[in-house]
């Protein structure tokens, strides 16, 4: 890879961690990038729509510019509407947030929602996000999937995160992870408890063709309603959605690809 379009993937993904702006020193600091080289590549992303600052000699900030290509690709490839009726019957058996992530790669990404509960406290992340797969009920589902080691070398690449960041139960080790995920595959599906935010549950299931996961249907509220009990009740729903999503999704572009080096 060129090392100017590194350096541009690199201001993208910085700043789409940051959607209040970032100050042009603070992002070539940040990047450990020349400031000449950093202000250069910000007047091309700006140039092409994907950067703009929030006012003259202002911070930095991402357009929706590559939110509508996101959108657009998923939208092309048919994803979302092949989902959407499920993840809506989902929601509405359990009145909480159900949400779809895809396997991509090495990464596990919210791509679609359904909100069962139209009224109260409700925990709303945004799609688009990579799940954090040490802390996560996505993540764990995923990696329930799969071997140890396969499970550990991509949490490893991905690291467990700054712990302050997520919830008190959110485990820091190896050990701790393989845990919850040899507990995980017993059941069939992955459930947490204050581990990805502070008096968040939830629980998932993997979306599986041809024996791989290639998703994750997951629910997730607060815990005074999702109870341990309560997830291990709706469990059943989640595994038999996730079972008529993975023949349904041979259609589609994204989920049809087959593994590299399998047919």
């Amino acid at each position: 890879m060129s090392l100017a379009l590194d350096r541009g993937l690199a201001l993208i993904e910085h700043l789409a961690a940051h959607p209040d702006g970032v100050p042009l020193a603070s992002l070539a600091a940040e990047l450990e990038m020349p400031l000449s080289a950093c202000h250069r590549l910000l007047a091309a992303l700006q140039a092409r729509g994907y950067v703009r600052q929030a006012r003259a000699q202002g911070d930095y900030l991402l357009t929706t510019k590559i939110v509508s290509l996101g959108l657009g690709y998923l939208s092309g490839a048919g994803i979302v509407d092949i989902a959407e009726p499920l993840l809506e019957r989902l929601a509405q058996r359990t009145g909480e947030l159900v949400r779809l992530s895809i396997v991509d790669g090495d990464r596990l990404t919210w791509i679609a929602k359904a909100q069962g509960l139209r009224k109260g406290l409700r925990y709303d992340p945004d799609m688009g996000q990579d799940a954090r797969l040490s802390c996560t009920a996505s993540g764990h589902a995923w990696l329930l999937s799969m071997s140890d080691e396969r499970a550990l070398a991509l949490v490893s690449q991905q690291g467990f995160g700054e712990p302050a960041e997520y919830g008190p139960k959110a485990p820091t080790t190896v050990k701790a992870l393989l845990g919850f995920l040899h507990a995980a595959r017993v059941r069939g599906y992955a459930v947490i408890d204050e581990l990805f935010a502070p008096g968040m549950s939830a629980i998932a299931v993997p979306v599986l063709r041809r024996g791989e996961a290639i998703g994750v249907i997951s629910v997730a509220g607060p815990r005074m309603r999702l109870t341990p009990a309560r997830m291990h009740e709706m469990a059943p729903d989640l595994l038999a959605a996730a079972a008529e999503l993975g023949p349904i999704c041979n259609t589609s572009s994204l989920f049809g690809r087959p593994p590299l080096g399998k047919g």
